[in-house]
Order: C-alpha cells, then structure tokens, then sequence
C-alpha cells in the first residue's frame, strides 16, 4: 500500500497530484491519502475525476490518520468584532455573505419576524400588498429582507427587492418561480404556489436589523458587509464562523474511490441568497432560472447544493464519515453513479437534506441511470433546519437501490422519499424498479411545528416494479397536526408494483399506509403492525392482505421487527388498553355514526351537525379510574373549545368538566384523576362535534 501523509495546512491538492503522478505510473497498490487531525480549510472544493480512478481490484482512499478526526470545512472565522448596544458587530471578508453562522459550534438564527407582520395582504404579480402592515415599510433597509412562506409540501424563500407605497416587491426570477403560470412549477393540478387558495400568508420575514430581538439571531447587512449578533448568555466572540464554500469535495467520473472516517462542516448553499432565491418545488429541489423548458414532471428542478458531490462515480464510497453545520445537503450521488453507497455516516444540523441518490430524469441514457447504489447504517436527525421542504434520504429515478438500517428522527418533512415525475405522462414508464427499503427505523418526522403537509415516513411516486418496503418501524409520523396529514407509508401518485410487508407503523396523523390515486397500480400491502385502520388500496389492482391493524399493543413478532431496525425495547411505544374501543357512543345529532370514533381507525369519522352544545358521548360499561383520554380531530368539522366531560351516572348529575381550549388535534391528550363510567365531549357554543377518534385510559 502506498501512503501520503496530509496535515492541517498542506495542499489537499498537492496530495492529490502526487497520488495521480503514482496512477499515472502505473502504480498497482491501494492507496491511502491520510489527513491529518484538525481543520482543513477549503476555499473551493477539492475535486477528483478519472485521473483519481484506483486500478481495476484497488482502491483509493482519503481517510483519517490513525485515532484522529480531520474536518473538511467551508467556514471562515469571523473577527474584530465590536459591542455596540449589547450586540456584536463585525465587518465579513469580501466573498463571504452568510446565510448562517455558527458560534461556538451552536447555529444561529436569521432574525425574524412572528406571523403577525406577514398576515395582512394580497398576493399581487410582483410581491404583495401590505407593505405598511406588515411593518416592512418603516424598516430602514427592506432590500436586506426575504419572506418565508409554506404551501403544504412546498417552502418558498424570496428576498425582498423594494418597497413601493403598499407593495412589498419580491426579487426575480424567485417569486416569478413561486407563482403559477410559468409552465415549469409542476404537475398542471398544482395548488401550491404562492398565488394558490392554499396559500394563507407569509410564515415570517427575516434578516431585518428591526427584527433582531431574542438572543441567539443575528442579521447580514448585504450593503455594509456587516453581521450584527445578539449573543446568547454565556458567548465569546472566538468562535464564530460562516459557511463560505459550497462543495468540499466533488468527485467527477473517478472510480474505486473510497471517502473514510473524515467530517464535512460549515458547506455553504448560495442560491437562496440571490435574485433566485429558494422557490421549493419538493423535497429541497427548486425551480430556478427565468425561463426554461415546461416540466410538469420536475425533470428541470434544481437539487441544493451539497458538501460531497458525486457525479458519474463507480464503485465510489463514503463511510463513517460525519456531516453536520452545512448550509445546504450531505451527500449528492447524481449523473449516473453506480454501485456507490453512503454508509455508517451521520447527518445532522443540515440546513437542507442528508442523502440525495439519483436525478429526474425518467429515462435518461444508460450513462446516466443511477443503479446499485446503496444508503445503509446511517443515522440522520437534525436535517431540514431552514428548508423544511427538504426530506432525509431523497432518491429520483434509481434502479436496486438498498436503503437500509438507516436511523431517521427528528425532520420537519418525510423521512425517506424515492421516486419522482408525479402522473405526467413522461414519467408514467420510467428506467426505475428493484428498490429495496428495509429495516430502517424513522420516528418523529413531519413535525408538525414547521407547518408541512402531505407526506409521509416513507415516500414513493413512480412505477418501480420489484420494489419492497420491509421491515421498517415508524413511529410518530404528523403526530399531533391539526388536519387529515401525515402518511406511516405513502405510496403517492403513480406508485405501482410496490410491496409494503412486514412494517411495524405507529402513531401516525393519518393513514398508516396511502395508496389513494387509482393510477397506483397493483400495490400489495401484506404483514404489517399497526395501531390504527385505514380504508382499502384505492390503486387498480393494489390489495390489502393479513395486516394486523388497529392493535392496542404491538405482539412479540412487531416488537423484533422494531428491534431488528434499531429501536430499544423501551423506546417502543405500548399505549395502555383503551376503553372506549367498541363501547356504546352516542351523541346529540348524527351526520356521521358516532360508533365511528371508538372503532380504532383515525381515519373513519363520527360527526353532530352545528347545534348549539352539541356532545358525543361513550359509556364505558362501568364505572373505571381513569388517567387519560386521548381525542383525534376530524379535520373535515374542526372541534374546538370543547369541555371533557365525566360522570359516574347516566345523567351525568355527579358530572366533573375539564375544558379544552382551541381546537382538538390529531391527537390531543387530555390528564384525568378520579372515576368515570360516561366520557362526554361537548361544545360550549354552536359548532358541531366531529371525532375521527376517542381513547380512554
């Protein structure tokens, strides 16, 4: 084996062109280039392509010296910081615009505003109105400004152009890409541009200097090169750093190239800082450019950048590496990258997603197809931080993909999402079949305090015919939202051929298995653990065979599923009997059976018409101590400002109340002490009761 030896300081590329001049030798050994520990600073990325390529049997290896832990990073350090009114403020080196910023290893925040300033208004051609409102017209620099906005699956981040009299003007082509009516924004069907019916306001605005108001933000003055920080408790000005390089290191076209044991940090994500902007089409891609080709099928949109980009890679491998403070992705395998993997690595505190395999192209040439690649052992929690649009683990038109035994926790969207192109007849007989998602486990995703919708844990489109889902535990999918969202298993759009079996599917919002366009064909879901019902297969030809669903505690046969993806034993959760479930239910008025709230499925509805003080009632069979009950939404009649209700005689005369402010989620829990034989939920005022599902304790 041939060894080169690199410290903190020394060329990377130096290091790299020694170990060409070997290649070109004809040296016929692996070879290891061993970084040294510390920090290796890069100001663009260092870049590998077929000259890098190991002989055929051999391979080439950038790893980490013995017991010690190199860092490729993007940052630089900000000094000569300044107090100025209890803030720190100092001038940024030409070249570096930070989008974030890292103090003490911590992430900041942009300053930004609640939504109160981004409610009033109208959605106009170039912005909208408002500008006075929203407080964004007294602001001294609004140009410095952008607004985030969510529209279901989507996120939209356009910086402020001008201010003129009512109207707050985006920058172009970002808002232009936002709206509807350019041809390029997705499937025809689409209602989630920012003109759309579902678009209800801004989220917030951010990077105002009047904004700057809780410990922890800070604001970047593009005009006078300046980061103004409010610090948190504690902080020193030593250590604060923004991501300034995009990619760290890009692999073009090398083979037998392996990548081990080293840390990506501080990577930067340039576009959504330009006239370009983040206009989210799904999943962290984008639309981008004034104009371009129609697409309905997103084969034109644009992945984030990414601190480790392979395109045209063979046999090329990245393990046990650590990627973490990125402004943008971990990981692109693009362009037709083969018999690849990311493997025993971990993501987090990611602006945007972890793993990116593939492109959208439906059938590309056979250069160009991804195939064989595999995403294994790896643990990804923290990813999404600024684009909550983005997922996990993404992957386009791949063919015998392996996601396996990966951890996914904690992302504000889906978990793992594979396939692409909707049902737009490009994409309708795509290059994609064989994928194998297996034994992953994924909890606490789609968290519903970043406001996405319509995903899942786990994510398909596309036809992918040999395709299996097994073996996964998911946990907590949308738990808690406030409307019908949040998929254990989504099989979305033109999904078909797909094999769902084996899963082990929990606390989810809503189904825990989606397959509801009849266009997703001959789908079979067969052997899975779940805790709630869901209606039939709604694809041509998709069935539904021996699942064992609406179960109140998980057998010894789901919990070694659960064991066998990485749950601890106490990690899974065994919910208490409930004693509701087919109990006698009544109520004031029925417009849906009340019976359908105690049938274990949050996906059946039991409904009062409007009267005022209208209840939903269950008689437990007899008179119980009781701890909790637990009270699903019916997203169609939102319940709210309700009282709970318990009694230990039918008329309810020894009746004691607990009120529930708001609206019920799905679900809402509510404490208890005492004894009870009848749970009531009643209205105060005119509204209806509607209940997708009541648990008791």
């Amino acid at each position: 084996m041939k060894v080169y030896h690199v410290a903190p300081g020394r060329s990377l590329e130096a290091a790299r062109d020694e170990a060409r001049r070997a290649l070109a030798d004809g040296i016929d050994h692996d070879i290891e280039i061993r970084l040294a520990g510390g920090v290796h600073r890069l100001t663009g990325p260092l870049t590998l392509d077929e000259r890098d390529s190991a002989p055929e049997g051999r391979t080439i290896t950038w790893t980490a010296e013995p017991g010690e832990q190199p860092v490729l990073s993007g940052g630089v350090h900000l000094t000569g910081w300044r107090q100025e009114a209890g803030r720190w403020v100092a001038e940024t080196p030409e070249g570096v615009s930070p989008r974030q910023l890292f103090v003490g290893g911590v992430r900041a925040v942009r300053a930004r505003s609640d939504s109160r300033l981004a409610a009033a208004g109208e959605v106009t051609e170039d912005g909208m109105t408002g500008a006075p409102a929203r407080g964004v017209a007294a602001w001294s620099d609004p140009g410095n400004a952008s607004a985030v906005i969510r529209v279901r699956w989507r996120n939209y981040h356009c910086r402020v152009d001008r201010v003129e009299g009512d109207r707050v003007v985006f920058a172009r082509p970002c808002w232009a890409n936002a709206a509807s009516g350019t041809g390029r924004t997705g499937p025809a069907w689409d209602f989630t541009t920012v003109d759309a019916e579902r678009h209800a306001k801004v989220v917030f605005f951010e990077n105002a200097i009047e904004l700057l108001d809780r410990p922890g933000e800070f604001v970047f003055d593009r005009a006078g090169r300046t980061v103004t920080y409010l610090p948190r408790a504690g902080e020193s000005p030593e250590d604060v750093v923004a991501p300034a390089t995009e990619t760290l290191l890009r692999i073009e076209g090398a083979a037998r190239v392996r990548v081990r044991g080293l840390a990506f940090e501080h990577a930067a994500y340039r576009q959504p800082d330009t006239e370009e902007g983040y206009a989210g089409t799904q999943a962290g891609l984008t639309l981008t450019g004034a104009t371009g080709p129609a697409g309905h099928a997103g084969r034109h949109y644009t992945k984030p950048a990414a601190a480790l980009v392979v395109r045209g890679g063979r046999e090329v491998s990245v393990e046990d590496c650590v990627f973490t403070r990125l402004g943008g992705a971990g990981v692109i395998f693009e362009a037709g990258t083969k018999d690849s993997s990311i493997t025993g690595s971990t993501f987090t505190d990611l602006s945007s997603g972890a793993v990116y395999v593939g492109d959208t192209e439906p059938n590309p040439p056979a250069e160009l197809r991804g195939e064989r690649n595999t995403v294994a052992r790896n643990v990804i929690s923290g990813a999404g931080v600024e684009f909550t649009d983005a997922v996990g683990i993404w992957a386009g038109y791949e063919s015998s993909l392996v996601v396996d035994h990966n951890t996914l926790e904690r992302l504000p969207y889906s978990g793992i999402s594979v396939g692409w192109g909707w049902n737009q007849p490009e994409a309708q007989k795509p290059g994609m079949r064989d994928n194998k998602l297996t034994n992953n486990r994924i909890t606490d995703v789609m968290l519903v305090e970043h406001g996405q919708h319509d995903g899942g844990a786990i994510y398909t489109q596309g036809p992918q015919p040999g395709t299996v889902i097994s073996g996964n535990y998911v946990n907590r999918s949308a738990y808690g939202n406030t409307e019908r969202d949040g998929n254990g298993v989504y099989l979305d759009e033109q999904s078909s051929h797909i094999r769902v079996e084996g899963n082990v599917i929990t606390r989810v919002g809503y189904k825990w298995i989606s397959n509801w366009a009849e266009y997703g064909i001959g789908n079979l879901a067969t052997g899975n653990w779940t805790d709630t019902g869901a209606p039939p297969l709604s694809g041509r030809g998709s069935l539904m065979e021996d699942n064992h669903t609406a179960l109140e505690r998980l057998p010894p046969e789901a919990l070694a599923v659960a064991g066998r993806a990485g749950a601890t034993p106490g990690e899974v959760e065994q919910p208490a009997p409930d004693l509701a479930r087919g109990r006698p239910a009544t109520q004031s008025s029925t417009e849906a059976p009340a019976a359908n709230a105690v049938d274990g499925s949050t996906t059946t509805d039991s409904r009062t018409a409007g009267e005022p003080g209208a209840w939903w009632q269950v008689d437990l069979g007899a008179t119980l101590p009781l701890t909790e009950v637990e009270i699903w939404n019916d997203a169609a009649m939102t319940t709210s400002g309700f009282d709970v209700v318990l009694a230990t005689r039918a008329d309810l005369s020894d009746a004691r109340r607990v009120h529930v402010p708001g609206r019920a989620l799905r679900p809402t829990f509510v404490p208890l002490t005492g004894e009870a034989r009848y749970v009531r939920l009643q209205r105060a005022d005119t509204g209806g009761i509607g209940l997708a599902e009541v648990r008791v304790r």
